[in-house]
């Protein structure tokens, strides 16, 4: 018997590449993260907006190193207990990418595997999405194709699109049959579980509310980056035992200076890590 997880859902996991839901933290400790989010990113983007060439400011991406918010949400007790459960514990966030999906909006995450670009092994990092709003079919949330972790790491294509939320239009080369592909809505506060390997993707939003979750990959301590550049991730459970990356502290306050430093200095890391892996190029 696993801290959060039964022996069926391990099963599922395995099965099937994701299991969900679960409560992370009430819908008004969600409300505060979001509130908190909004006034902290939006604050950020305005000093510093997005690079020519990047679909979204770098505030999206690791927002663990630069915001208390999400410094609590990827040390969640209840999020690392399922985590836990399904890796082992001794856990680090990777990489961790904010998800706002306006109202209205057209964009939309083609079918892909996350582990396409991590360049991670072995292959054994889990994502928790986490919401801040509503994710509704509706709204756009993420949709799963269970079991296809099963078919290994499969070969992708980029396709430019400029609705597509991936930096490179990341997509499957050959789209798969979607016939029994499974939606995924979360309430504030909520989480989700999914295999790197897993397909997945989400539509536009043709909601009223924007779509906003974080994407929190944890690996266990003994996953290491396959490229020559050092990275680094965050230790938030359990001992750092084979030191394959550099480890991040959490911000003591809110974007200052080192902060900024340690988030640019993680930034520049992954993506000159990109530039030297073809499958990670301008990777999200």
């Amino acid at each position: 018997m696993g801290k959060v997880l039964t022996a069926d859902q391990v099963a599922a996991y395995d099965r099937d590449g994701f299991v969900t839901p679960f409560r992370a933290v009430p819908a008004e400790q969600a409300a505060g993260w979001r509130d908190a989010m909004e006034r902290t990113v939006l604050a950020f983007d305005r000093e510093h907006p997005a690079e020519p060439g990047r679909r979204y400011a770098s505030s999206r991406m690791k927002p663990y190193l630069l915001f208390r918010w999400a410094a609590e949400m990827v040390r969640c007790p209840a999020v690392l207990d399922a985590v836990e459960d399904l890796i082992g514990p001794d856990i680090l966030v990777y990489h961790t990418t904010l998800w706002w999906k306006a109202a209205g909006s057209p964009n939309y995450v083609p079918w892909h595997q996350d582990g396409t670009y991590f360049g991670l092994a072995p292959h054994e990092h889990v994502t928790a999405w986490v919401a801040l709003t509503p994710s509704t079919e509706e709204s756009g949330c993420v949709t799963i194709l269970p079991g296809s972790h099963r078919a290994g790491q499969v070969p992708h294509a980029d396709r430019p699109d400029p609705a597509i939320m991936l930096s490179r239009g990341q997509t499957l080369a050959e789209l798969p049959d979607t016939t029994g592909a499974v939606p995924i809505p979360l309430q504030p506060g909520e989480f989700s579980l999914h295999h790197t390997l897993v397909m997945h993707s989400s539509a536009p939003n043709n909601g009223t509310e924007d779509r906003i979750g974080l994407g929190i990959s944890y690996i266990p301590a003994r996953v290491r980056h396959t490229g020559p550049t050092r990275l680094s991730a965050t230790l938030v459970r359990g001992a750092n035992t084979h030191d394959h990356f550099d480890l991040e502290r959490a911000p003591l306050i809110d974007m200052d200076d080192d902060a900024r430093a340690a988030h640019a200095d993680s930034i520049a890391r992954f993506w000159r890590a990109s530039e030297l892996m073809p499958e990670m190029s301008l990777a999200h």
